[in-house]
């Protein structure tokens, strides 16, 4: 296939992208590279798919990868002109739309980023996939809509009309108006919702990066809720195998038992589907925080933080919707994971002494 993959010089889409033009797919990967963390490790994972930064600095042309399968472009979603021009040139297939701002609490203090981005950038895609005969669309949506719901684990046929954080909101939107775009123009849409995503290459702002670099400072960490949260940790491999199984499968095709009077929010008459994708096995955080002093053999400084505004206690994906559709089930222990990534990060990050 030939898929447009956005969000490629963020943590998830540099992931993917890998897995997919090794499977034998083109890719072509746009990301704004915005500063809202460290550019410096995005331009890394960019580097790291063989993009160079001096290509893409002051260049929105698509550039090509030292893979023949790989090629990006520095643009933004809100750039309606220029990505419609993209969409028309090149005949996308299948589209993943990875990038949005990210970060819950980010949210608070900056709204706007997450309307021009997830609001406004999300119609452009759907705008763009309409007019040019995109086959399957797949979206990253987030454990977050299920805000105040207190049903566990978190499935898809819940209830999620009370989002705690404008990034929730965001995704929350994100879903209706794909829904609407499946509904009217018969585009098929599927919403993936992460939970809590780690790896090697992650982002600095999630507690793992903030966590580990801490510790090995010496320097005290925050830990809010006194330590009483639980998250369903997700191996980004999972995630990955996810999304590919997802995106390179037969795209939805509409719910015949689907009933108006008993409605379920995870389908629809048309082609429009929402899986979670977490490893449905929620972690303590302070056990999360145990393994990350055995990793780095050092004792971590805790501050214990009341709750913060937006954020939720509890988060447990149901998967079994994904695995009946993908036969996919995440199953990466925390242990492990928390081992890979702090490989990678002693290999690409220098501890302070």
């Amino acid at each position: 296939m030939k898929i447009f993959l956005t969000g490629t010089a963020g943590f998830i889409g540099f992931h993917l992208a890998k897995k997919l033009i090794q499977a034998g797919h083109e890719v072509i990967g746009l990301d704004s590279i915005n500063d809202y963390y460290d550019v410096n490790l995005k331009y890394a994972r960019l580097k790291e798919s063989g993009i160079a930064q001096e290509k893409i600095e002051y260049n929105k042309q698509v550039v090509s990868c030292i893979s023949p399968s790989y090629r990006f472009i520095k643009l933004k979603l809100e750039d309606r002109e220029n990505l419609l021009t993209l969409f028309k040139q090149e005949k996308f297939e299948g589209v993943c739309n990875l990038a949005a701002q990210a970060g819950v609490r980010y949210s608070i203090t900056n709204p706007h980023a997450y309307i021009d981005s997830n609001i406004i950038g999300f119609i452009n895609i759907l705008e763009a996939c309409r007019h040019n005969q995109v086959k399957h669309m797949v979206y990253a949506s987030s454990s977050s809509v299920y805000g105040l719901n207190e049903e566990i684990p978190f499935s898809e046929k819940d209830n999620v009309d009370h989002p705690i954080s404008l990034y929730a909101a965001t995704k929350k939107s994100n879903e209706l108006m794909a829904h609407t775009y499946s509904y009217l123009y018969g585009l098929p849409t599927t919403g993936l919702r992460f939970f809590t995503v780690y790896g090697p290459w992650g982002r600095p702002d999630m507690a793992l990066f903030i966590f580990t670099k801490a510790i090995l400072e010496g320097k005290p960490i925050q830990v809010f809720n006194n330590g009483e949260m639980e998250r369903d940790f997700t191996y980004i491999d999972d995630i990955v195998e996810g999304i590919f199984k997802i995106l390179t499968g037969i795209p939805p095709k509409g719910n015949p038992d689907w009933n108006g009077k008993d409605p379920d929010p995870s389908s629809s008459p048309a082609p429009y589907r929402i899986f979670n994708i977490g490893n449905s096995k929620p972690v303590k955080l302070m056990d999360f925080i145990h393994a990350i002093e055995e990793n780095t053999g050092k004792k971590a400084i805790i501050e214990y933080m009341p709750m913060q505004a937006g954020d939720v206690r509890r988060t447990w994906a149901d998967v079994s919707e994904l695995s009946k559709t993908t036969g996919h089930v995440p199953d990466t222990r925390v242990e492990e994971g928390l081992r890979s990534f702090y490989s990678w990060y002693i290999k690409h990050n220098t501890p302070k002494p």
